[in-house]
């Protein structure tokens, strides 16, 4: 599917107010991780992969009791493979790896899975658990792993109930300027799997 930034604004408006299994809804959340990303200084594009990192859940949506997850529903890969038909890879990279991000920061960092939600710690044993020494290596290696664990700390802090973002239409004319014409990483998103660990 090739995307276009009126097709992400119609996903938003058809599906932002579904529950995941948070306390924020989807549109909530990805606001505050857009918000979050602009507070840490992140680049536009970091800007937009916060902003869209879960648009996969659009696609494959998971169930609200997501700790209960039984199938990982890869929507990770399914928002890199749709992201990368209209953004490059500076935007598509961070959001396809946030999800080994998790796995990495659970592997590398003391307590860090301690703090996860019930709901991404529910994720988490469908999408592989903590990494071992050598993916975890692997993945430092991988071009915006860095991007992707800057990410995945705005996806962790992004979960405030009650609080106000500004909107999404605050977005649009930023991620307009980040579309590129050519996509010569489209092959290599296609391609994408959490089983590359």
């Amino acid at each position: 599917m090739t995307l276009t930034i009126d097709a992400i604004f119609e996903a938003f408006e058809r599906h932002g107010a579904l529950n995941y299994g948070e306390r924020v809804t989807q549109l909530e959340h990805m606001l505050q991780s857009a918000e979050l990303a602009i507070a840490d200084g992140a680049s536009d594009a970091l800007v937009a992969a916060a902003l869209l990192h879960d648009i996969g859940h659009f696609e494959v949506p998971e169930p609200e009791d997501a700790e209960n997850l039984q199938a990982d529903m890869a929507h990770e890969v399914v928002a890199a493979r749709s992201l990368a038909t209209l953004f490059g890879p500076d935007v598509w990279r961070p959001v396809a790896l946030h999800v080994a991000a998790k796995r990495y920061l659970c592997a590398t960092e003391d307590g860090y899975e301690a703090g996860l939600s019930p709901a991404s710690l529910g994720s988490l044993k469908v999408q592989g658990g903590a990494f071992t020494r050598e993916q975890a290596d692997r993945f430092e290696r991988l071009p915006y792993a860095q991007d992707a664990i800057r990410l995945r700390r705005y996806d962790d802090g992004a979960k405030r109930a009650g609080w106000t973002s500004p909107p999404l239409s605050t977005y649009r004319s930023m991620l307009e300027g980040l579309r590129v014409q050519d996509q010569d990483g489209l092959a290599d998103a296609i391609s994408l799997t959490n089983g590359d660990f």
